[in-house]
């Protein structure tokens, strides 16, 4: 192989702090959100997971691009992370059935990423000092004007980020002769909860994220789903006004992470940023209804307040994070109406949460068995 000098690169946080590294090539710079997330594996989903819009991914895991890619590993149609840090970034690949390299597809996509930096200390900075936003530069652009640009970025909380990664046309998935119909708002779904909804006998219509109530009507679906997806999740009133329209009407719902948020806030029930997130595949949930445990996989910044969520009087907690307690999923007592925090079609468990698709089809027949 031929040995090249890699450029330096840096990655200056809001606080000013500085971590050195090299460039894997890509010259620019990068504004966002800087996160970590523990994952081992599953790299490239991560990468095209919309919930991560606006976010500098630091991976913890000492090999990125080891693998390489492949077209059936994505979330979404591009990358949406704003940048990657790494320890290790491999430019060579060794799975046979790999497409290619993750250099070639980062360089399509003009992704910047910054390598051999020491990401445990970056890791357990941000894990004392907060998520914070940051800029990932390869260009050499003078640091006094990296923090005048970075000073501009907006911060999360506050920040609406739905619209930027929704679909613009509703589309359909799955087969149109299915048993159940579902009207799905996007907000930054990824393929995968589709896919685990088409395999349980659905007929999928996706609606942008500012489909009114009528539009999602329209379709005469026989459920109701919120999705995930990036930033602050109380600037989206009308989202937050659909919801409290189908849970009104007690038409099956089920939301997962920023659907999870939405259904909270439709209910009274405040969120808040947190200090860190939640973000890897190894994050422990208690089922507080049947008391087994899951394995799952979270990413989210944003959380349900449990305080008040606890003193609501039609809402319980079905599941909690066992690391802090938050709350990680829900359910409503008068209404056809769940949710949960974290991702049950990402399977690190790999099926410990599988069956909350199963609880949404038997809501949906019990709701339809009702309607006769």
């Amino acid at each position: 192989m031929n040995y090249t000098t890699r450029q330096p690169a840096i990655l200056l946080l809001a606080d000013g702090t500085i971590f050195h590294g090299k460039s894997i090539g890509i010259s620019g710079k990068t504004f966002g959100e800087v996160c970590f997330n523990t994952g081992m594996t599953g790299y490239q989903e991560i990468f095209t997971d919309p919930s991560y819009f606006g976010q500098i991914m630091v991976a913890t895991n000492a090999h990125i691009g080891n693998y390489g890619v492949n077209d059936q590993e994505v979330e979404s149609d591009s990358i949406k992370i704003s940048g990657l840090v790494c320890k290790n970034f491999s430019f060579n690949y060794s799975r046979p059935d790999a497409a290619g390299s993750l250099y070639d597809y980062f360089e399509k996509q003009n992704l910047i990423a910054i390598s051999d930096v020491d990401t445990r200390a970056l890791v357990s900075y941000i894990r004392d000092n907060g998520a914070q936003n940051a800029v990932i530069c390869t260009d050499g652009t003078h640091i006094d004007e990296l923090k005048h640009q970075l000073a501009n970025v907006p911060d999360m909380k506050g920040l609406e980020l739905a619209s930027t990664v929704s679909t613009k046309e509703p589309y359909f998935l799955g087969d149109e002769n299915a048993t159940y119909k579902i009207s799905a708002l996007d907000l930054g779904i990824k393929t995968n909860i589709l896919r685990n909804l088409a395999k349980r006998d659905c007929y999928i219509k996706v609606f942008p994220y500012n489909a009114s109530y009528a539009d999602l009507q329209s379709f005469n679906p026989d459920g109701y789903f919120l999705s995930n997806g990036p930033g602050d999740p109380e600037p989206l009133v009308g989202v937050i006004e659909v919801a409290r329209q189908i849970i009104a009407d007690n038409k099956p719902l089920f939301g997962i992470c920023l659907g999870h948020q939405i259904i909270g806030l439709a209910n009274g029930i405040s969120t808040y940023k947190m200090f860190n997130g939640h973000r890897g595949i190894n994050h422990p949930v208690k089922n507080l209804i049947t008391g087994k445990g899951e394995i799952t996989s979270q990413n989210h910044g944003f959380a349900v307040v449990r305080e008040e969520l606890e003193k609501h009087p039609d809402l319980e907690i079905t599941h909690e994070h066992l690391n802090d307690g938050t709350v990680a999923g829900m359910r409503m007592k008068s209404k056809n109406c769940f949710s949960v925090q974290y991702h049950p079609e990402a399977s690190p468990g790999p099926h410990d949460s599988s069956y909350l698709f199963d609880d949404f089809i038997s809501n949906i027949k019990k709701a339809t068995l009702q309607e006769v």
